[in-house]
């Protein structure tokens, strides 16, 4: 019955701020560990360019002593941060949003098309969640494998993990705005009466 208050437009973008900066700060130590190489390719004897995790020797050496240690414990700062982190958070909002919206909710407008979206989206939220931890996971366990036991493993077999992980990347990444249109109806009718138009 009461008009819920518009967040205004300062604070989404502070929030968004936020979001982006973490997220870039976070991700500064995997631009500096990997560079461009280039090498003679065996088989065409053309020269490509190809990318190799080490860091730059031109780098200052207090940050480059700082990449030698990222690269050293670079599957726990993936694990934590770009698996736990994002899990624990969604799960903490998903728990934080329950709880209000427990509070808040009158046996009258339980049925209401706002409760109904709400519901909707916290499902729409839920299933992008599982998906991303499904394929993280694989990435992360390769990662620890690759990590601890690379020396005795072939050539042939961390390639094959390196395109397990790719694999599931290109999965995450296809399957989400798929998900998004299928569980979020209005922009999944906003998408088809663009497609169909």
């Amino acid at each position: 019955s009461s008009a819920r208050p518009i967040e205004q437009c300062q604070s989404i973008i502070a929030k968004l701020a936020v979001i982006w900066v973490g997220s870039m700060t976070l991700s500064v130590p995997e631009i500096l560990l990997w560079q461009l190489a280039q090498d003679t390719s065996p088989v065409s004897g053309t020269v490509t360019e190809y990318c190799i995790m080490k860091p730059s020797s031109n780098l200052p050496e207090s940050i480059y002593s700082l990449v030698l240690t990222y690269q050293n414990a670079r599957m726990w700062w993936y694990f934590g941060c770009y698996f736990c982190l994002p899990i624990l958070f969604t799960v903490t909002c998903q728990l934080v949003t329950r709880r209000i919206s427990g509070t808040e909710k009158k046996p009258e407008s339980r049925g209401t098309k706002q409760s109904q979206a709400e519901s909707h989206l916290n499902c729409t939220i839920i299933g992008l969640s599982i998906i991303y931890g499904l394929c993280t996971t694989p990435e992360n366990v390769c990662n620890i494998v690759v990590a601890y036991m690379s020396p005795e493993m072939s050539k042939q077999t961390l390639d094959l993990l390196h395109l397990i992980n790719q694999f599931f990347l290109f999965f995450k990444c296809s399957v989400t705005p798929v998900l998004l249109l299928c569980l979020c109806r209005p922009l999944g009718q906003a998408f088809m009466d663009c497609c169909c138009c």
